[in-house]
Parts: C-alpha cells; sequence; structure tokens
C-alpha cells in the first residue's frame, strides 16, 4: 500500500534580506512547545480523485482561510518526511498578510484515552522567513523544497 500523499505551496516574496517564504507552524498540542522543525509550508493530503496542484491549492486555501494568490506555479518535485508521508509543493511568488489568515481547524481526541474531542486550528500561526531562518523551522524534509526554490531563483 502506497504511503499517504501530501501537497502544499510554497508561498515566496522578496524581503529586505532576500528570498522570504511562509511558512505556518503545525498546530495542535503535540507542536504547541515546539518550534525547530514545527513549521510547514501550507499543504495537506489529497486522493486519486484531484490531481496534486489542485490539491495544493485547495488546501492552501483550507489551512490558510485565504485565497491562493494570483501566479504561476513552479514544480519543486517532492520529497518524503520521515514518517513516510510523500509531499509535493510547488513556488508561487506573491505576498499575503499573515494577520489576515483564519486557519482550519481539525479536532483531535485530546488529552489522550480521555474520550474528549477538542477542536484545534490547522496552523496556530503564520510568519515570513529569510530562508536561512526558514531552514530552521521547516519540517527536516521539507528543506529540500527550500533548496529547489533558491536554485530555481538564481
Amino acid at each position: 500500500m502506497a504511503g499517504k500523499q501530501s501537497a502544499g505551496i510554497l508561498l515566496h516574496r522578496s524581503g529586505a534580506d532576500g528570498v522570504e517564504v511562509l511558512l505556518g507552524h503545525m498546530g495542535g498540542p503535540f507542536w504547541a512547545k515546539k518550534d525547530a522543525g514545527a513549521w510547514s509550508l501550507p499543504k495537506g493530503e489529497y486522493d486519486d480523485s484531484e490531481t496534486p496542484q489542485d490539491a495544493a491549492r485547495r488546501e492552501f486555501t483550507e489551512e490558510l482561510g485565504v485565497p491562493v494568490p494570483d501566479g504561476e506555479l513552479v514544480e519543486l518535485g517532492t520529497v518524503k518526511q520521515s514518517g513516510g508521508k510523500t509531499v509535493t509543493a510547488w513556488a508561487l511568488r506573491g505576498d499575503l498578510d499573515p494577520g489576515a489568515v483564519v486557519p482550519g481547524t481539525f479536532e483531535l481526541e485530546w488529552p489522550p484515552r480521555s474520550g474528549r474531542t477538542q477542536e484545534f486550528p490547522e496552523v496556530d500561526r503564520v510568519e515570513w522567513f529569510p530562508l536561512d531562518v526558514a531552514r530552521e523551522k521547516i519540517v527536516k524534509a521539507q528543506a529540500a523544497f527550500l533548496d529547489r526554490l533558491a536554485g530555481a531563483l538564481s
């Protein structure tokens, strides 16, 4: 059986110190006190009923609660995360005000085995980071997307 598939968009812009990327800090209790390796490009799972690019656009809007900025998507390929999930990503030049983000939510039994379900945001904050800082923040496998973006822009 194939592992889970996910697709997302790495939004980027020119900042005072060069290229900046938009990352979301993963929501929920597991990630609450983590910073390094706890940020991700807006992404989500999909199945064979939609294309990866359509899923990336849908998930961007679902996770951030704002439309995907206009522009051309540039394919960044795929990576396999440590949990076995394959992530496909596209770069998109654009801007977005993190204060405008209204994240989607998910439900989780919390605390574990309590029988109580709580609702948590998909991302609990969104920020722009220069590439060097983003490398420290992003999920380890997704750092390859930052390298590919830098290569595509040079």
